[in-house]
């Protein structure tokens, strides 16, 4: 993707709401609010922000003649008075005839969202996969808007070999370079996946629980990430500030040991590109013991928020049970007044045991939050009382690794232990002693 210096760069943000379509439940403010927080997060200066009404979205340029000529006049005034203007970002999926039309109108650097959230994405991801990752999305993305390239694709090249023929035009060229590229990043991902899945192999041996925190952007996940594990992951008020997984061991109450995973967060209308790209990262979503969703109870669209999220596990096949099974984490209580609070206090009382408020900043409910999820994650496990040999100490060492030892008397002529283990691994010892 043509990406742009971001470096002190100008920015227009426009918000289009198409008269007499419903708002998806979040209000012209909160839309606006969202894809300004988007621009800042790569820190963009907007110079202006405004939410426009379009009658009916135009083939040529999505908005009416009227509001792109306003436009045009605005950025002739900024240019007029020294202020240079760099880009113009449309909160809207933009045709790629569209985006050209108004990038000539507008004699500037046009992108609508998902290009946005593609260069946010490109300027977060550290690891080699998350870099893969948001090549592909970019690259699946520029290549539907070969239409949008400048008159030089309109010209004849000759080529030689895989290059093409002569009078193989420049956009067939670009998109065959496109295509090559492409398939090449898919066999270093599949690889990615394969090594992935060993990973997950060996945890499982291990074998600790995974716990994945998923969640809106900038609801908190990291933040509670960190203070859970004792971890120093980059955690900002601001939006998709952790792009790439990240897993720490975390020890529970009663000895338990698991892993805790920290994956990006979701917004609203994610570009289908970067849900297929990433979907190698959010497998570990899919392999987890438990799904917790992190929710930003403070933000005035919090249900929304939460709406999108499970649109998001849908797309990448978590199924209902999944989701259903799921524990919703209500975080930044700290934020909330005495009234909302209250309220907060009095939905918890009803009786969703699910739903556990706390505050990542202060450590408010995290105690009981771990107690949930030890409680969650051993629901299943069966308590088994033993007498061992003492001078079986591999079959001692074994539970003591495999399992959570609750009590243990040591005896002259025995141990007696009691011991928890999940369903497989006491299938598993009842193997081993026969």
């Amino acid at each position: 993707m043509d990406g742009f210096d971001r470096a002190a760069t100008r920015c227009i943000i426009l918000r289009p709401r198409v008269r007499g379509v419903a708002a998806e439940g979040r209000s012209d403010s909160a839309n606006l609010d969202e894809i300004t927080g988007l621009a800042a997060a790569i820190e963009l200066d907007i110079v202006h922000a405004e939410v426009i009404t379009v009658q009916k979205p135009k083939p040529g340029t999505y908005m009416g003649r009227g509001t792109v000529e306003r436009f045009s006049s605005l950025i002739d005034d900024l240019r007029h008075a020294h202020e240079n203007l760099d880009v113009v970002i449309v909160d809207c999926a933009l045709g790629p005839i569209q985006q050209r039309n108004l990038e000539q109108a507008w004699d500037c650097k046009v992108i609508d969202r998902t290009g946005l959230i593609l260069e946010i994405f490109g300027a977060r991801a550290r690891t080699r996969e998350g870099r893969l990752q948001v090549e592909l999305a970019a690259l699946t993305y520029q290549r539907s808007r070969l239409v949008r390239s400048w008159t030089h694709l309109e010209r004849q090249r000759g080529g030689a070999g895989f290059m093409g023929g002569p009078g193989e035009r420049q956009i067939e060229l670009d998109r065959r370079l496109i295509d090559q590229r492409i398939d090449r990043i898919k066999r270093d991902l599949k690889e990615v996946r394969r090594t992935r899945g060993l990973h997950r192999d060996a945890r499982k041996r291990v074998p600790y629980p995974v716990i994945a925190l998923v969640g809106y952007t900038n609801a908190g996940k990291s933040t509670l990430f960190n203070l859970m594990t004792d971890s120093d992951v980059v955690a900002k008020d601001q939006l998709f500030a952790t792009l790439d997984p990240t897993m720490r061991a975390i020890k529970l109450p009663g000895g338990m040991d698991a892993i805790l995973s920290d994956t990006v967060g979701f917004v609203s209308n994610l570009p289908h590109e970067l849900v297929d790209a990433f979907h190698a990262t959010l497998e570990e979503v899919n392999e987890a013991d438990l799904i917790v969703h992190v929710r930003d109870i403070a933000h005035a669209d919090t249900a929304r928020q939460k709406s999108d999220v499970m649109s998001v596990l849908s797309e990448i096949g978590i199924g209902d049970t999944t989701r259903h099974g799921m524990v919703d984490v209500l975080n930044k209580i700290d934020l909330l007044d005495a009234g909302g609070r209250q309220t907060l206090e009095n939905q918890v009382r009803r009786g969703n045991a699910d739903e556990v408020p706390i505050s990542a900043v202060s450590g408010e409910g995290c105690d009981h939050l771990r107690d949930v999820f030890a409680e969650r994650l051993s629901a299943d496990f069966k308590t088994l009382d033993l007498r061992i040999d003492p001078a079986d100490g591999e079959r001692l060492a074994w539970l003591y690794q495999h399992g959570n030892v609750v009590n243990r008397e040591d005896r002259d002529d025995a141990i007696e232990i009691r011991v928890r283990l999940s369903p497989a691994e006491a299938a598993c010892y009842q193997q081993r002693t026969g």
